[in-house]
């Protein structure tokens, strides 16, 4: 093999490190999910690639508004878990309560700008427990969370990160509230 030929190989193995590297390290801060189902509407649609924060909760915790994404133990009909989609109501500590289809936090009736239909279906009154969070759907009649024994209270241990970005569709690009 001629020097030059070596060198050449040289580079190429180098900018394929770099770049190896470079992804390692960002798949561990981000990671891309799709939107599957209706419970997030009208903020998230069917389809939309987000991407999310995969450190916010290592250096912070959840706040109430934020949506995250999380583990549970339901399963896709493909037999994988499933994880879900959801805005944070109340976090450990607060006492939420829903009745009359409103929802209450520590007391005070929550501005809920978001869902869809301003209807939230069932009974609650409970302390969130420090270390969980209660999360729900913004499409409340169609949304399968916190409310339900299925999925309940959301460990932190099992969020997976904070919705950041929203990819696509592309006129819809940007940071999502």
């Amino acid at each position: 093999m001629s020097e030059k030929l070596k060198k050449e190989a040289i580079e190429w193995i180098k900018v394929i490190a770099t770049a190896l590297i470079f992804a390692f390290i960002i798949t561990q801060f981000i990671r891309p999910t799709l939107v599957k189902g209706e419970s997030m509407y009208p903020t998230l649609k069917e389809n939309d690639y987000l991407i999310i924060n995969r450190m916010a909760y290592k250096i912070g915790e959840p706040k109430k508004g934020d949506i995250i994404v999380f583990h549970t133990n339901l399963l896709q009909d493909n037999g994988k878990p499933k994880d879900l989609v959801k805005r944070v109501i109340a976090t450990g500590g607060d006492h939420i309560k829903i009745e009359n289809s409103k929802v209450y936090v520590n007391g005070k009736l929550l501005d809920e700008p978001y869902i869809h239909d301003n209807y939230t279906d069932g009974y609650i009154d409970m302390t969130v427990p420090k270390g969980e969070v209660f999360a729900m759907g913004d499409n409340r009649e169609k949304s399968l969370d916190s409310r339900y024994e299925d999925v309940g209270l959301v460990n932190e241990k099992n969020i997976m990160g904070k919705v950041m970005i929203r990819l696509y569709p592309f006129n819809k690009i940007g940071t999502v509230k």
